[in-house]
């Protein structure tokens, strides 16, 4: 095995334990690796892959937060459910519109696969500002508030359009998203956050599961050692605060954001 397939399988461990201990970032992670350590260009095959991988992640990481009594079920169907409309949408209808080659300037052909890439950097970016300079901590508000419906639903698309085109749960969008809109207190957002990231990101690559191109046991192991980084997160949460270590998060993110747009330019 390579050093460089060895580093990939260990940094899969930082997907989760980016899950685990802040809620989100799982796909900021996966998909540079999938594409930088491990090869995979093809972003139907990498972004597949990712939500793979971020959705059973997800899913595990949720278990300890059902314990507590952490997960507003109901605030993750009415966010969840438009957004996995709009992931069916963009996978089966959007995504394969693109055509392979967009435009070309010169030499330079700007293709669908650098487009998702760049698309994926500039989220990374915003991503990076946004874990930076922090959250500030939100009281809990009255339950009966009323609810912005028409707002919730299109947010709620916007996640669903980003999940299905470039593999991102939206951890960094559905938790503010989730404080503002359902009021709810910073714990129960991050633990229904990631119930709505496995609900968006397993039906996003449910799409892709008649691809023969995908291998399993590449996938399943990956996901794997990812689930043992969720375990390691959640330890993690209980000893560090989350909130002192978002901003460093957002500064490598911040980095590999600026090094993923370069790469993808300059190719």
């Amino acid at each position: 095995m390579e050093l460089i397939t060895i580093i990939g399988y260990i940094s899969a461990i930082l997907v989760g334990i980016s899950l685990g201990l802040i809620g989100g970032g799982g796909s900021i992670l996966a998909i540079p690796i999938l594409t930088y350590l491990f090869g995979i260009t093809d972003t139907n095959i990498s972004t597949a892959y990712s939500l793979f991988i971020v959705g059973i992640s997800s899913l595990i990481g949720s278990m300890s937060y059902f314990q507590k009594g952490l997960v507003e079920l109901k605030t993750a169907f009415t966010f969840g459910l438009p957004a996995i409309a709009a992931i069916f949408v963009t996978r089966q209808v959007l995504v394969p519109l693109i055509p392979t080659e967009l435009f070309t300037v010169g030499n330079f052909i700007f293709t669908k696969d650098i487009g998702v890439m760049l698309i994926f950097a500039v989220l990374m970016i915003f991503a990076s500002v946004s874990m930076i300079k922090g959250r500030k901590d939100t009281q809990e508000k009255s339950s009966n508030t009323e609810l912005n419906y028409p707002l919730i639903v299109t947010q709620g698309m916007f996640v669903g359009m980003l999940t299905g085109l470039v593999g991102a749960g939206g951890g960094f969008i559905i938790i503010p998203a989730l404080i503002a809109l359902f009021n709810l207190p910073m714990k129960k957002a991050v633990g229904t956050s990631l119930v709505v990231i496995a609900m968006n990101s397993l039906f996003g690559f449910a799409t892709e599961i008649a691809n023969p191109n995908i291998d399993w046991t590449f996938l399943l192991s990956f996901t794997a050692i990812a689930a043992v980084g969720i375990f390691i997160g959640s330890a993690l949460s209980n000893k560090i605060s989350g909130a002192k270590l978002k901003p460093a998060f957002g500064w490598f993110v911040l980095i590999m954001g600026i090094f993923i747009l370069g790469k993808s330019l300059l190719n």
